[in-house]
């Protein structure tokens, strides 16, 4: 599943709400995923904007991931498509997986219209319930925060789905470094942050997560590894740390965010 905080306004079109891109071009989408909650409650959010995301890979993605050979990489929580958009124009070939077809419609529409595009297959999952059926050379999970879950077991579906040799990435907001305009500084339901360098996933729709509201649905990149059990012998870490960055609130304010950035390669052989 994917969770997303709120744009700060964007003057690019999206792809238009009412058209709709060929059944082919989502693969595997479920007419029943329409009535689960988490669903709705994003396609709504999709729905209630033109356009949710600036149409920019998230910058820590583009930062880790630019030198490494392309192959198969999966994107979760992928919303409309930036990020595997910028992965299939360096050469991957990718997965990308969210649970709301409205997002993923629109990111369909983005692919048609590049060159790339093609090397796309979008999935609409929901990363509570929905395990990969293979491996592959490169996961990210960007801003994966669920309202819906505790952040260790969609983190647990990224680092399981890396084949030997392959790279996880992930980022998620520090709980310290939070945007001042987030719920989550301001103990109001839900956040109203977005990072004009790319899609941030933390929330945009009222917050149902009973007990993983707040700072509990953050962590630290230590955190992380602790928790994902990211170490020898199993992994080489050859990233954990904090990152700041600029980012744009909802009405043009600036602040300095702190991302937790991991990345790590699963040591083996392919096929082993």
């Amino acid at each position: 599943m994917s969770t997303h905080e709120p744009p700060s306004g964007h003057t690019e079109d999206s792809h238009p709400k009412d058209s709709h891109p060929e059944d082919s071009a989502i693969e595997g989408s479920h007419p029943q995923a329409d009535h689960d909650g988490a669903a709705r409650l994003w396609d709504d959010m999709y729905r209630s904007r033109p356009r949710v995301w600036s149409g920019r890979p998230n910058p820590q993605l583009v930062a880790e991931a630019a030198g490494l050979t392309p192959g198969t990489a999966l994107d979760l929580g992928c919303g409309e498509g930036a990020d595997a958009l910028w992965l299939a124009e360096q050469g991957w070939t990718v997965t990308a997986v969210d649970v709301s077809a409205v997002a993923l419609e629109r990111a369909a529409g983005h692919a048609a219209e590049t060159e790339a595009g093609h090397r796309v297959t979008w999935l609409q999952r929901d990363l509570e319930t929905w395990q990969p059926d293979t491996t592959f050379d490169l996961v990210s999970a960007q801003f994966l925060h669920s309202t819906e879950m505790p952040w260790q077991r969609s983190h647990r579906t990224a680092a399981d789905a890396v084949r030997p040799g392959g790279t996880l990435l992930v980022v998620g907001h520090h709980p310290d470094g939070m945007p001042p305009w987030s719920s989550h500084s301001q103990s109001t339901p839900s956040d109203a942050g977005h990072s004009q360098a790319g899609h941030s996933h933390s929330s945009g729709a009222p917050d149902h997560s009973a007990g993983h509201s707040g700072t509990a649905r953050y962590f630290t990149a230590e955190q992380l590894v602790d928790e994902l059990g990211i170490t020898l012998p199993e992994w080489s870490v050859e990233v954990v740390e904090s990152r700041e960055r600029e980012a744009t609130g909802p009405d043009g304010q600036v602040a300095i965010l702190a991302d937790a950035v991991v990345r790590a390669v699963r040591l083996g052989s392919p096929g082993s």
